[in-house]
């Protein structure tokens, strides 16, 4: 499995998520904001009113499902025990 990032400079929440994820030791991949997607991009993916960051769980299977925030990151790994 791996977690796909979508963040920004200057983020502490993206941030806190990137060392989660390190601390995990679970894959996953940063994608930053003018350099790897556009706000436009990300908006249309996400909606008109989200916030960074947002993270995706990819499968073996390559099926993707939106995990949410860093809030939410934090409580998946927990749930599964990887925290």
């Amino acid at each position: 499995m791996t977690f796909l990032v979508f963040s920004k400079e200057g983020c502490s929440s993206c941030l806190k998520v990137q060392q989660v994820l390190q601390l995990a030791e679970v894959k996953h991949v940063i994608y930053k904001v003018n350099k790897d997607f556009t706000r436009e991009e990300f908006l249309k993916n996400f909606g008109p009113k989200s916030t960074y960051p947002k993270v995706i769980l990819v499968n073996e299977n390559d099926d993707k499902k939106l995990i949410g925030g860093c809030v939410e990151t934090v409580q998946y790994l927990r749930e599964q025990k990887l925290v």
